[in-house]
């Protein structure tokens, strides 16, 4: 084995150790979607694999290939029948509808999604229909993203109740969450080799499959406005499934269905350009003072980010930096530990829980909520072991072409980023917009939360796309800032900046 080779898989290897143990170090809620995503960064996965073609080449010719074609289903399911008539343990007087269950998205292969829709409590019927989709790749959007980051509830450290949120998005839309791939939470497929041959391009069609059937069960919501948001690896899953949709929008028209009424994408300290996100890591650590002066000058020094050469000393500084850095949590460098699982007294209510993602395993293993959601039996996880290294086929280095294509089909795109993450930092954002090359419409400024006086953030308009920082929040923005977080997305739908300081 070549000797950097050897020292790309150390370097792994001490990354998913230092989280795993070493250190007595777990990420909790976001560990096994950060594990993941590092995974993925440091092997260098994303660095050969096929790009995304044109917009207009897709629709012309890529629409009727069977990789990129997808059809109405006959589904076994229905709207009623899909009703949740409560979760266990949910509390009492909850106001809004809830359904679960699977769409077929392949019949043949036997492959079908899983997702639960929480609509809002008013206004119901006007307010648009948003998707949210959790990264990883791999990782479930109803573990975290609903019961961890932004849905209605929130589990107790019993694991087997639930709290209302008081900053749930579902609020201000109706909120879809969808487990994806097939082989991630409650989501499967009776083919077991899917699961070999699962990728970005692949996920994207079978999530656009999902839709279009979905729609046919909820037909209410055909021309509804729609919404993409999701966050970490969901930089890939959030703009690619948005240009799979415009790419059959084109080939047909709003009198020959399927036709998804997409306005915008939202997504959260996104990966966005795996070689842009990498320099930032480092940078990140040090200038908030993690690493040292030498080691970052060396790594500045032999890590050639630009054609993509990374040297064997390179590779041995950049895990000289992690051992460097110490016990601390990469998705949020000011956040505490969750050990053995046991909550710390201080945390209640909505107060960042680190050992919140514990709780949910719990919960969503009890054969009464899998019995209340309409999903199989199953022992569910948080994170698929099915997507490791050698299963995910393709990754593009960049997703910044694609999104620069929905910007110039008018598709509204705003990136927000939880400030103290440095895995996905608000510095490799800000880099990977720079490389857009976009101009600035509303320069750099505060922006607060109903009134509060303290700063929840930042925000800078670009030419079809928006930054929004969020102040204090790690890797899972919404789980960390929820009143911060739940301003912006408010923002987003409204189609306005969030609130200034007078």
């Amino acid at each position: 084995m070549k000797l950097v080779a050897w020292v790309s898989w150390l370097l792994l290897l001490l990354l998913l150790s230092f989280q795993n143990g070493i250190f007595h170090i777990r990420l909790c809620q976001g560990s096994s979607q950060a594990e993941y995503l590092l995974n993925l960064i440091m092997s260098g996965s994303t660095q050969h694999s096929e790009e995304w073609p044109e917009l207009e080449d897709a629709t012309a010719r890529a629409i009727s290939s069977s990789s990129f074609s997808a059809n109405i289903e006959a589904q076994e399911g229905s709207m009623e029948a899909d009703k949740i008539d409560a979760l266990p343990g949910q509390p009492a007087g909850v106001k809004f509808n809830q359904y679960a269950g699977y769409v077929t998205v392949d019949r043949k292969a036997g492959r079908s999604l899983f997702y639960y829709l929480a609509e809002s409590p008013h206004n119901s019927s006007t307010n648009p229909l948003v998707l949210w989709l959790n990264g990883g790749p791999g990782c479930s959007s109803i573990g975290a993203g609903a019961l961890v980051e932004l849905g209605p509830f929130r589990v107790n450290s019993d694991g087997k109740t639930l709290f209302e949120s008081d900053y749930s998005w579902n609020k201000v839309a109706n909120m879809l969450f969808l487990e994806s791939p097939a082989g991630v939470g409650f989501s499967y497929s009776n083919t077991t080799s899917d699961y070999n041959t699962t990728g970005d391009k692949s996920s994207a069609k079978d999530a656009y499959t999902f839709l279009i059937n979905w729609l046919e069960r909820f037909p209410h919501y055909k021309n509804r406005d729609f919404y993409i948001t999701g966050e970490s690896y969901g930089g890939h899953f959030v703009p690619q499934l948005a240009y799979t949709i415009l790419a059959h929008n084109n080939n047909n028209n709003k009198s020959n269905p399927p036709f998804i009424n997409l306005k915008g994408i939202a997504m959260g300290n996104p990966l966005l350009d795996a070689v842009i996100t990498l320099k930032s890591l480092f940078e990140y650590l040090w200038t908030h003072a993690l690493i040292s002066d030498e080691t970052f000058s060396v790594i500045s020094k032999e890590c050639d980010y630009i054609h993509t050469n990374f040297s064997a000393t390179c590779k041995i500084y950049q895990a000289k930096a992690l051992m460097e850095m110490g016990p601390v949590n990469v998705t949020n460098i000011y956040t505490n530990f969750c050990f053995n699982g046991v909550a710390k007294p201080q945390y209640h209510g909505l107060e960042n829980d680190p050992c919140s993602g514990s709780y949910v395993t719990s919960y969503l293993n009890r054969d009464e909520v899998q019995k209340a959601l309409h999903a199989i039996n199953t022992s569910w996880i948080g994170c698929s072991p099915k997507f490791g290294l050698s299963h995910w086929k393709d990754a593009p280095i960049t997703t910044l072409p694609i999104i620069k294509q929905l910007i110039a089909n008018k598709i509204k795109v705003w990136i927000y980023s939880g400030d103290v993450d440095a895995l996905v930092s608000v510095t490799s954002t800000r880099y990977a917009i720079k490389a857009m090359k976009l101009p600035v419409e509303v320069g750099w400024r505060a922006w607060h939360s109903d009134g509060a006086k303290d700063v929840g953030g930042y925000v800078e308009a670009y030419e079809g796309l928006t930054l929004v920082t969020i102040r204090g929040a790690g890797h899972l923005a919404p789980s960390y800032q929820p009143e911060r977080a739940f301003t912006m997305i408010s923002s987003f739908l409204q189609g306005k900046l969030p609130p200034p300081f007078s």
